[in-house]
């Protein structure tokens, strides 16, 4: 089995639609998984369904007719006749959407997020599954949701690997071509869950770990893994070689082009994963493989946006030791924080953190009764791999540094 993750980038519409199908057909579709993500900005604007949903009421059949001709555009540039299969399929689909959400009784947040989002992903890969089938490439399409289970950490869930690999295993034919969604699961109940976000990387290497498959490939709108984000960064290199730790490493520190889990499952199983562009599919790309030695060697520039630095000190100047250390990543542990950077001196701790579930106010609320507690909102977090003075200094420029860390491979810095 070979396995090929496309994201919403590549198919944005029609004319995406149709180039994954060029794709297909010139590396070959035998023996082939293909996982999908959301169409374009799908889960962005599903994102303000759920909003409305608990918000705004009266505006949620108006986000939800937006998501609704978005697609229907793409169905009509796809297929002549609006009889065809697949526009009832997708109808059938937002029909049980609208059930969902008229049937919850849930006030948390977070669950009905992943009873809602997953659609993207359902009608994508339906769109694509049966323009597919139209146009003679004949696949199945596949519920992932029925195959890879999960805890019930709704919105970040965690796999239960042991089910999972039973199900796969059992349950897919891998000798045709097989069409499933990205980023998607179900708990012990059969709810939906989400594996987080760009979680349909991760979805590959799952399927890819189970199934001992010969290899991933990530089809993106770039040539392949780049040294640093052209839109923030110049002088962004293509990297052709990339070790599994150092990609580890880049996707620790929020290298966008790949899911931070998504490489664990097959560096245990020595699975190459290659990331390639949709648009010249027959280029080499970069190759993520063991034993690599980056190449070229050059710094590799990361920067993740809207984080917050939280700086706390002691009321009575004592030392901050083990056990504030342990209180401080127990509140974060309860409040779902993703820390990113931790600095600490006798009597101050400081911390940058992504406030991923907008729990800061409680937090900070929690800490500042044993702690001063002072903290930025906004924060730019940039860490360069393999740094230079050169690309520190242009990081810097302009910019207020609130925070700095070095280490021997790499430079961590917090701006304002």
């Amino acid at each position: 089995m070979q396995i090929f993750k496309f994201g919403g980038a590549s198919i944005k519409d029609a004319d995406g639609v149709k180039n994954l199908a060029s794709v297909l057909q010139t590396t070959g579709y035998d023996r082939l998984l293909v996982v999908v993500s959301a169409m374009g900005k799908t889960t962005n604007a599903l994102e303000v369904v759920i909003e409305n949903y608990f918000n705004n009421k009266p505006e949620l059949q108006s986000a939800l007719q937006d998501v609704k001709k978005y697609h229907n555009e793409i169905l009509l540039e796809l297929f002549d006749n609006e009889n065809h299969l697949a526009f009832k399929k997708v109808k059938a689909f937002f029909t049980e959407l609208n059930a969902v959400l008229n049937a919850n009784k849930s006030p948390d947040y977070n669950f009905v997020y992943d009873q809602v989002i997953g659609y993207g992903e359902l009608i994508s890969t339906t769109i694509i599954s049966e323009y597919l089938n139209s146009i003679g490439i004949k696949n199945n399409w596949i519920d992932v949701r029925e195959l890879i289970k999960t805890d019930t950490f709704y919105r970040r869930a965690n796999v239960d690997w042991e089910a999972t690999q039973r199900l796969i295993g059992s349950k897919l034919d891998t000798s045709t071509l097989n069409i499933t969604q990205g980023f998607l699961g179900s708990d012990p109940n059969n709810f939906s869950t989400s594996l987080g976000r760009e979680g349909s990387d991760y979805t590959a290497a799952i399927f890819a770990y189970c199934l001992n498959a010969k290899n991933v490939t990530i089809w993106k709108d770039v040539p392949g893994v780049l040294s640093a984000d052209p839109r923030y960064f110049e002088n962004a290199r293509l990297l052709h070689k990339i070790s599994y730790r150092e990609a580890i490493e880049l996707a620790f520190y929020g290298a966008s082009v790949i899911h931070p889990k998504t490489l664990q499952p097959l560096q245990r199983k020595e699975i190459p994963l290659y990331v390639k562009s949709f648009l010249n599919p027959t280029a080499p790309g970069t190759k993520i493989y063991k034993d690599m030695v980056l190449e070229p060697w050059t710094p590799c520039c990361i920067v993740k946006k809207n984080q917050v630095l939280i700086s706390l000190s002691s009321l009575d100047f004592s030392y901050i030791v083990e056990e504030n250390i342990s209180e401080i990543f127990s509140l974060l542990h309860l409040y779902k924080m993703k820390v990113d950077v931790i600095q600490n001196s006798a009597i101050s701790f400081s911390v940058c953190v992504d406030n991923i579930y907008n729990n800061l106010d409680i937090l900070v609320h929690q800490l500042k009764a044993k702690f001063k507690v002072t903290y930025y909102e906004n924060v730019s977090l940039y860490t360069i791999r393999h740094y230079d003075h050169k690309t520190i200094a242009q990081i810097e420029t302009d910019k207020t540094v609130l925070l700095k860390q070095l280490t021997p491979e790499t430079v961590q810095v917090v701006t304002k």
